[in-house]
């Protein structure tokens, strides 16, 4: 499913799809294309474009195309999914300790539907950080790798 959604491909097209949404969240899942759960995460997200069109856009990023994003954000596990709006970073607090990215897939349409909707509705209220309303038990649960300490 994923050839159904857009694409960057390199930092600077990523740059300009931060820049240039306005008012509209922003969802860029990081990941590879034959990866079995990305596959899955962009099967999700390719039901759900059009319902959200007024209210996100969404882009897929390979992790191999824009490494300087993927050290950024600090992608170890993919899929990986961030979230911006008006070009600013939106953090949503799933009850685990990273709070800056969605990691792995979301389990139903309707899990990732409510989340636009809660990060949307925040955003147009000035907050940077939004509870999710996904169910935990639906969370995919990981260990975070801190290296050099």
């Amino acid at each position: 499913m994923s050839f159904l959604l857009p694409k960057l491909t390199s930092k600077r097209e990523v740059d300009q799809a931060i820049k240039s949404v306005a008012e509209k969240v922003l969802v860029l899942r990081f990941g590879r294309d034959n990866d079995s759960v990305c596959l899955q995460l962009d099967d999700i997200l390719a039901k759900t474009a059009h319902d959200l069109s007024k209210m996100a856009v969404i882009y897929l990023v390979d992790v191999n195309n824009v490494p300087v994003y993927t050290q950024y954000f600090d992608i170890s596990y993919i899929p990986s999914t961030v979230f911006f709006f008006n070009g600013q970073h939106m953090k949503v607090d799933y009850g685990s300790p990273d709070h800056t990215k969605f990691v792995g897939s979301f389990k139903t349409k309707q899990d990732f539907i409510d989340l636009i909707e809660v990060i949307y509705r925040g955003a147009m209220r000035g907050k940077l950080i939004v509870r999710s309303p996904i169910d935990p038990n639906n969370i995919p649960k990981y260990d975070l790798l801190y290296q050099g300490i």
